[in-house]
């Protein structure tokens, strides 16, 4: 079967996964564009781990089919193109930088010029630590390390497992510019994140795992479309406060619906004499949204 080029980055329909008496993974399915971010949220135990594990061939799914670049994810073909950051994962401390590439690009089956090797590390930090032993480095290089040999031999599609967890926040800006650069490329990216805040900067659709069961998917704009309009108000008396309704009150400060016309509503207020300090629209952000999801769903 040859690569359909058409074809999204993954096709992933109903991965069940049990472990012994425990479901990590309960009818998941899901879809990766070309040159789409996909973020993975959720909280520990969510399934996400395992929902990539068996995404990538390294688990067996108890029930469920999977596509990478157009070809069933059980031909090894298929993750020739793929590049892969664990969360957890340890190099030979006795190889260098570029001896762990060649290790892993010849382990992939591909060839790599050393002239595209320095320039991986270059990208990720590293142009002056190609010789250096891997043992000598600290968690953040190493993780620069990883993305390294997950960028190496120029995939199609990315997975990147709790990639910045080990990063300063200068690192955390670079890979968030790593990720921007691969999605103009038209590389897929797959990132399980904890920092919610990179995952809202970068990604175009994220699906929210809560005890193996996707709880919710979309893109940023559907899942945090709920606007808002907050207002520094005094002197807000019965009857200006029921043009209010409903609201949440912090104090001198309301939060309600983003009215239809809001010049209407402000000149309201000071007609009652409320006292107007401030109106700036508000947005949900994505970890509230994470949040409410996850007290939502059962």
């Amino acid at each position: 079967m040859g690569q359909v080029i058409d074809s999204p980055a993954v096709w992933a329909s109903n991965l069940r996964k049990r472990y012994k008496r425990r479901t990590a993974v309960d009818g998941v399915s899901f879809t990766v564009g070309r040159g789409e971010v996909l973020g993975l949220l959720g909280p520990n135990g969510a399934g996400k781990t395992s929902v990539i594990k068996m995404m990538l061939g390294l688990v067996r799914p108890d029930a469920g089919e999977v596509m990478l670049l157009g070809r069933p994810n059980t031909d090894p073909r298929s993750r020739q193109r793929v590049g892969y950051l664990p969360e957890l994962f340890r190099y030979q401390p006795w190889l260098s930088a570029d001896e762990v590439l060649r290790l892993h690009v010849r382990l992939a089956g591909v060839k790599v010029s050393g002239e595209d090797r320095r320039e991986t590390l270059a990208l990720v930090g590293l142009a002056d630590r190609a010789g250096d032993r891997v043992g000598g480095f600290s968690k953040g290089m190493q993780q620069r390390l990883g993305l390294a040999v997950a960028l190496v031999a120029g995939p199609d599609l990315v997975v990147l497992d709790e990639p910045t967890s080990a990063l300063d926040p200068l690192g955390r800006a670079d890979v968030r510019d790593l990720l921007l650069s691969l999605k103009d490329r038209g590389v897929a990216v797959l990132l399980n994140s904890h920092l919610i805040g990179e995952v809202e900067r970068v990604c175009d659709r994220v699906m929210i795992l809560d005890h193996g069961r996707v709880a919710a998917s979309g893109t940023l704009a559907e899942l945090l479309g709920r606007r808002s309009l907050r207002l520094h108000l005094t002197h807000v008396t019965p009857e200006a406060a029921a043009l209010l309704e409903p609201c949440e009150r912090e104090g001198d400060r309301y939060t309600i619906a983003l009215p239809d016309d809001v010049p209407a509503l402000v000149a309201g207020l000071v007609k009652l004499g409320v006292g107007v300090h401030a109106v700036e629209p508000a947005r949900v952000s994505l970890e509230e949204r994470l949040l409410d999801i996850l007290r939502e769903h059962p």
